[in-house]
């Protein structure tokens, strides 16, 4: 991983570069795919599954019972830590229940704002290299607690007995159907596969392209949700073997995940980095992990605040501040998904565990996207009543903004009803 020294604002574009996500080939190749779902529904599904994945599921949509019955394949102690999860993510997602406004803005005008489920979702559950069960927990939990009326998840063939178990755990529909074409399948819906009014979940490039181009047609989705990342600021209070450790936790999810350690110390580079080559040599994931390297970077700085700045230049999915004041320094970050304070929080816990959503913007997207809440299955209506007398208040207001604005017949609506009160 190379070593960057004291790099300024006007290099930050091109240091802190992202990886590929797949260009205009991948891009063309999704659109393609989009359109062969649209047309073919689910045969298109059926020949897509077998050019991608090798393989065609004797029917898209998993019975109730494949799933209570994979229960039997499953360790014990990993269900009591699913339980324990879930709980974790249901109390911290339980507590940002909106809370419905009233409120009287003139005599006779009340004004209201209130919460409504959405209706029907449609969860991504990544498959591929590794079982992400805890993406179950992560979107579940959130969209039964919002209400939301039918949730659907698809997750990619050969899905293991984990995380058939734990899709088990929930009454939702889930079907053997992954890549592009199962949220092209969602958010067209075919003949086995509903419609649904918004898509949810992380994934790999195809995933992520589809999510967009599908948004541009106006299909509502969570978030851009790609590739993995992971930005470490350190100072010299850091340990360099669980920056090492948090590092590699990221490098392991795919070869076209991103790491990255800021720090004003060079000693704790140099350690971190030593430290990296012992840990890699441990882990099953080791290939993956080095390609993933091959993104990364160390770079030094003049001191913590110099981090800060690049960190909200990138604008990191996870960041972790393994630095002296932690709090203090989390107060100055603006773009990040997830951020992790101190050094006994590693991004290990936010992904499992602690409570908060594991489901978070990628790609700089930061910038303008928030991570999983409650919030996400849930849309805010307006409410508005007006008596006569709060009409009458309002209505020279109403009518010169009406008259300003050229709009005779939204004038003409408050002067019916001042007619009708004379």
């Amino acid at each position: 991983m190379p070593v960057i020294s004291e790099p300024e604002p006007s290099e930050y574009q091109n240091i802190l570069r992202r990886p590929d996500q797949g260009g205009q080939m991948m891009q063309d190749r999704v659109r393609e795919i989009i359109e062969r779902v649209e047309q073919g529904g689910d045969g298109a599904l059926r020949a897509l599954s077998l050019e991608i994945e090798g393989l065609v599921p004797d029917r898209f949509e998993i019975s109730r019972d494949v799933l209570l019955q994979s229960g039997t394949d499953v360790d014990d102690q990993l269900k009591v830590a699913i339980g324990r999860a879930s709980e974790n993510i249901r109390t911290f997602h339980r507590a940002q229940m909106p809370v419905p406004v009233s409120v009287e803005t003139l005599p006779g005008i009340r004004c209201s704002l209130r919460y409504a489920p959405i209706e029907r979702v449609g969860l991504y559950i990544p498959g591929g290299t590794a079982p992400l069960l805890s993406t179950v927990l992560m979107t579940v939990i959130p969209a039964k607690l919002a209400g939301c009326r039918e949730i659907i998840a698809c997750t990619p063939p050969g899905a293991s007995p984990e995380l058939l178990y734990t899709l088990g755990l929930f009454n939702i529909r889930v079907f053997s159907v992954g890549g592009a074409q199962a949220v092209a399948a969602m958010a067209l819906g075919t003949e086995s596969i509903p419609k649904v009014d918004k898509i949810f979940g992380p994934g790999n490039p195809w995933v992520t392209h589809a999510k967009m181009q599908l948004a541009g047609r106006g299909i509502a989705i969570d978030m851009p949700a790609g590739p993995s990342e992971v930005m470490v600021i350190a100072d010299e209070s850091a340990v360099p073997a669980y920056v090492a450790a948090d590092l590699l936790s990221q490098a392991e999810h795919g070869p076209d995940s991103q790491v990255i350690l800021l720090s004003d110390s060079m000693p704790l580079i140099e350690s971190t980095l030593l430290e990296l080559q012992i840990q890699i040599e441990k882990l099953p994931r080791k290939k993956t992990a080095m390609e993933a390297l091959k993104h990364g970077m160390a770079i030094c700085v003049s001191g913590v605040e110099k981090a800060v700045e690049m960190s909200n230049y990138y604008g990191p999915e996870h960041l972790i501040l393994s630095v002296k004041n932690p709090n203090e320094t989390a107060e100055k970050i603006h773009n990040a998904g997830s951020v992790f304070l101190g050094n006994y929080s590693p991004e290990s816990a936010g992904d499992y565990a602690s409570g908060t959503n594991h489901t978070l913007p990628t790609g700089g997207a930061t910038r303008a996207w928030s991570g999983i809440t409650i919030h996400s299955f849930m849309k805010s209506i307006t409410l508005q009543e007006l008596t006569r007398e709060g009409l009458m208040q309002l209505a020279p207001t109403l009518l010169a903004l009406s008259t300003a604005e050229q709009l005779d017949g939204h004038a003409n609506a408050v002067l019916q009803r001042m007619k009708q009160n004379q």
